[in-house]
């Protein structure tokens, strides 16, 4: 099969609004608009995709020292350390309404009682304290990861907290995330968990979000990645990964859809496009019309990527859709890992983190290193800055190799 682009009589290609998306990810760290007073309760992901953002966009300088300082102790006062006579349920909160300010010592008994972390929350606020820079020196890694093993369901799925909460596929990348990020898998069952994501393999060859479910393009994302952070990925035969890569790329109208016969939405460059990172075939897509509709989204007037064109943009689509467009390599964006879901550079200090960690235990943990997707997209973006506009807006379907 042979495809063609035609590169003449294009307009001037839309250009990405950089700074825009910059001052309105800035915007989200100093103030909510009222219509988002229901995410107050996971306020540490709005967190994330504004200084995730600001780092994809190369912009984390506009962010001052003091600030950026008080958001890392913003984080860490969401910190949950079990005491030796409580479950184990640490990690960090989505928000602060279980830490009263008060002297009262009966009031603050009560609230410890409700008081644990959330896979989620974890996942959120340890890629933040990374991608800030901040050492992690003031996490006590075994006891998170605790915390993790004791929301590993039977099955080998993950609940989102100790008590009463969802268990799915989205929480099975959080335990692979949180455990990759800080070197230790403690007493997850690995082998659980690969069963599990492999059970949720469809006829279709997409991952559903539990067992049963339909295949879904947000819930392959985690499944892959997952397989990939906790050094799964090459357990899958050839076959498989090849039918997996075809499901991926029948997602693509022109941006990407999640499941079969739904519109396509901006996240899903994300999802979809990191999926085929991990798996070394997102070069079989249209760079053209995936940047073609990712920008169909773009407000003009104040930055920031929609879900769908005429729609209003917010953080996470903002974000993801910059995420889609640094797997093209568009200039002036960073290269962002497809596992972890945040940029190159936040992720070479967490490698710098782990290689201290392992001199100072002196162990000799397996590296799982960046698959060759990862090395290609910082390639990419170490050529994007080089590439002209043409060939960026216009990028036609790369051959097979």
């Amino acid at each position: 099969m042979s495809y063609h682009i035609d590169m003449e009589d294009h307009a001037e290609p839309e250009p990405v609004l950089l700074s825009k998306h910059a001052k309105n990810l800035l915007r989200f760290l100093n103030l909510l608009p009222a219509r988002m007073a229901s995410h107050d309760n996971t306020r540490s992901t709005i967190v994330f995709f504004a200084v995730c953002g600001l780092d994809v966009l190369n912009s984390l300088h506009l962010v001052p020292p003091q600030q950026r300082q008080d958001i890392i102790d913003w984080i860490y006062g969401g910190l949950v350390v079990p005491r030796d006579n409580e479950k184990n349920c640490g990690g960090f909160m989505g928000c602060r309404a279980m830490v009263p300010k008060t002297e009262d010592a009966a009031l603050l008994e009560c609230m410890r009682k409700y008081q644990w972390g959330h896979l989620a929350m974890t996942y959120t606020s340890i890629a933040v304290l990374v991608t800030l820079g901040d050492d992690l020196s003031r996490l006590d890694r075994r006891s998170i990861v605790d915390g993790v093993a004791a929301v590993q369901k039977a099955e080998g799925s993950f609940g989102a907290c100790i008590d009463g909460s969802e268990d799915d596929m989205r929480f099975v990348y959080c335990a692979a995330a949180i455990c990759h990020m800080l070197d230790y898998w403690g007493d997850v069952d690995k082998e659980a968990m690969y069963q599990f994501i492999m059970r949720s393999l469809r006829y279709d060859y997409g991952f559903s979000q539990e067992l049963e479910g339909e295949a879904h393009g947000g819930t392959t994302f985690c499944a892959l990645a997952a397989l990939h952070l906790s050094g799964q990925l090459k357990r899958l035969d050839a076959d498989t990964v090849e039918r997996m890569k075809r499901w991926l790329i029948f997602r693509q109208m022109d941006g990407f859809q999640g499941r079969p016969n739904k519109p396509v939405d901006t996240c899903y460059s994300f999802w979809i496009g990191a999926s085929l990172c991990i798996l070394d075939g997102f070069e079989l897509t249209d760079y053209a019309k995936n940047r073609e509709y990712i920008l169909s989204t773009q407000d003009k007037l104040i930055g920031g990527f929609a879900k769908w064109p005429q729609a209003t943009p917010d953080p996470f689509h903002t974000y993801l859709g910059l995420c889609g467009l640094a797997f093209t390599g568009e200039p002036g964006l960073s290269a962002v890992n497809p596992s972890l879901n945040m940029s190159m550079a936040a992720c070479v200090h967490l490698k710098h983190l782990h290689e201290q960690w392992r001199s100072r235990n002196g162990r000799g943990d397996e590296d799982i290193g960046l698959s060759s997707a990862a090395q290609q997209q910082l390639k990419l973006a170490k050529e994007g800055e080089a590439m002209t506009a043409a060939t960026t807006s216009t990028s036609p379907l790369i051959q097979a190799q």
